[in-house]
């Protein structure tokens, strides 16, 4: 039973990792990065429906990104998108894609993201201490001698230490991105 319990905990700290890592694909960068339209929606006939879903997309050189509708006559819903979005691109179509060009960020642009990358960490952080706590108070519920308890809480601490320094990992990388000019 505790070891089912450890495994849980693990799964779920995996996935606080794979969140924290989605989270930080949709930060600009000075490169181009077809992760930060993830997020974006278009009203595509009425409904709202995810960008990658109705479009392609590429990235031609290293500030360009170019995005081709599926269907030519959503490119005006998906360019006010995209607008409405506000990530700091301009978008411009000539009928049949967008291309979005990314400008070089400032250094002022550089550290605001930098606090933002920093406080996705931490809230990557916090959910994989919720899952330690969570699966701590389990272990105490499931009514085992104390030192099989005392010998899961460790194994469930060294868990969490190493899922925590993944997503320092993460950080160190994403902010070697963004100070990257």
């Amino acid at each position: 039973m505790i070891k089912e319990l450890l495994d849980d905990a693990a799964s779920k700290m995996d996935g606080a990792i794979n969140h924290t890592a989605q989270e930080f694909a949709t930060v600009r960068t000075g490169r181009a990065n077809p992760g930060i339209l993830h997020r974006i929606t278009v009203d595509y006939y009425g409904t709202q429906t995810p960008l990658q879903q109705i479009a392609g997309f590429s990235v031609p050189e290293a500030r360009m990104l170019i995005v081709q509708p599926y269907d030519k006559s959503t490119i005006t819903a998906i360019e006010r998108a995209i607008q409405e979005a506000d990530l700091g691109l301009n978008p411009s179509n000539d009928g049949n894609i967008i291309r979005l060009a990314f400008p070089p960020l400032t250094e002022d642009r550089r550290k605001e993201l930098i606090r933002v990358v920093r406080q996705l960490a931490e809230d990557g952080r916090v959910a994989i201490r919720n899952v330690r706590r969570h699966t701590k108070d389990e272990l105490e519920a499931l009514g085992e001698s104390e030192d099989e308890i005392r010998r899961a809480e460790k194994a469930l601490q060294e868990l969490t230490d190493e899922h925590i320094a993944r997503i320092d990992e993460l950080l160190a990388h994403k902010e070697e991105e963004l100070l990257e000019v």
